[in-house]
């Protein structure tokens, strides 16, 4: 997968996910296969070169000798973005424009948790201190950490509402954040609320973003995890 600068992981996971998706929803996923390998640029050797596999093994799944299961299509997806990764991304970054995910850029990490955790959980995980007397008792299904200024720099109204993902019982994680007022004024405005907010950089949290979110009914919550790794981290080990 990718490392610093573009693409970011997770426009790299969110394309995956639709490759996966498309293949296993298709009523040929033998033709989606093949589709994605051309799209790809790559060769059946090349993909089966980086599965393990021999070429006939993939041009079997291609002709629908064999069905695959979710876990040779999680692999098939993987062996493409590998293959693109070694190319510079040119296809991730065209299919990337295609789908309008520019505004996952402003986005470090983004993650659904199928299970979900309690508030408490979460506030290990980021080694947080509740700031108002908000705190929500249903499960958190996801996380999404953003950049903060990227953020107020990069995304629009409408884009706001795509960073809380597949649902919107999910925390929203500022980070570079030094008060705390642009992002809960942005909370405030966004038609969809998130189930918490945790910001990460602030010493203290400004007067009016803790009255936002006394208001909005969420829980505000401010992070003294050291660096942004450390925080993502934190997150990553979460297990529903």
């Amino acid at each position: 997968m990718s490392g610093d600068g573009w693409p970011p992981r997770v426009v790299v996971e969110a394309i995956a996910r639709r490759i996966a998706g498309e293949v296993v929803m298709s009523d040929s996923p033998a033709r989606m296969l093949r589709k994605w390998r051309e799209v790809f640029g790559a060769s059946q050797l090349e993909v089966a070169r980086r599965m393990g596999v021999t070429a006939s093994v993939i041009s079997d799944y291609e002709k629908g000798r064999r069905a695959p299961g979710s876990g040779f299509v999680k692999r098939f997806v993987e062996a493409l973005l590998d293959i693109d990764a070694e190319r510079g991304w040119p296809v991730v970054t065209r299919l990337a424009k295609l789908l309008h995910l520019q505004y996952l850029a402003a986005v470090i990490d983004m993650r659904e948790l199928e299970a979900g955790i309690t508030f408490d959980r979460l506030l290990t995980a980021v080694k947080g201190l509740l700031v108002n007397s908000v705190v929500t008792p249903e499960k958190i299904y996801g996380y999404t950490v953003i950049d903060s200024i990227k953020a107020i720099e990069s995304l629009s109204g409408n884009e706001f509402v795509y960073i809380m993902g597949s649902t919107s019982q999910r925390a929203l994680i500022f980070t570079g954040v030094t008060t705390g007022r642009s992002p809960l004024i942005a909370v405030r405005v966004a038609p969809i609320k998130p189930a918490v907010v945790v910001l990460h950089g602030p010493k203290s949290v400004d007067f009016l973003a803790i009255r936002l979110a006394e208001a909005e009914r969420i829980p505000l919550v401010l992070s003294t995890a050291d660096s942004v790794e450390e925080l993502v981290e934190g997150l990553r080990a979460l297990t529903p």
